[in-house]
Order: structure tokens, then sequence, then C-alpha cells
């Protein structure tokens, strides 16, 4: 029986059901995934927070993680959590935020 392979589009789907508590809004949406790169099972997501100093970030990265892994055919995630380039709201997101 062959392994169903996780997709990047499955992945998305899952950063779509994470909200930061602070902004109430999920971090697909906020721009703060970078990158995710799917090989042999394992999960690459590049990442970046609100902020440095983003005090929900271990924790979104452990229910980004926890949420991934349930995806049938995933081994492993790792999450590299950068801040070069720093984020940046989109202008879409700025006019949604009424900032």
């Amino acid at each position: 029986m062959e392994t169903k392979m996780p997709t990047k589009e499955a992945v998305i789907e899952i950063m779509k059901t994470i909200f930061d508590p602070e902004i109430n809004v999920d971090v697909w949406t906020l721009g703060l995934i970078y990158n995710i790169d799917i090989a042999d099972g394992i999960v690459d997501i590049r990442m970046t927070f609100t902020s440095v100093m983003c005090p929900y970030g271990p924790m979104l990265v452990d229910i980004i993680t926890n949420n991934v892994k349930k995806l049938d055919g995933v081994k492993d995630v790792k999450i590299d959590v950068v801040f070069n380039p720093p984020w940046q709201p989109s202008e879409e997101l700025r006019a949604m935020l009424g900032v």
C-alpha cells in the first residue's frame, strides 16, 4: 500500500486555521509563512513572527508543528523562524485591520 504524500495545498489549508491570538487573523493571511517545502514526508516551513519579541511565537510554532504532523504521510515538520525580511503587513491586510 502506497503512503499518501502531503501536499503544499494541504499544509496551506492548515495554516488558514491557525490564528495569531493578538491580531485574530490566521498565519497564512498574515503573511507569516514565507515558504513551504515538502520532500520525503518532511515538511520544511520558513516563517516569521509579527515582531521579534512576539510572546506567542513559540506557541504558534508548536501549534503549526502539531497540526501539520496530523497530515497523512508527514514524517516530520521542521520550522525555521527568520526575521529577514522582517514581517510587513500587506496593503490588503492593513485595509482589513483598519490600519
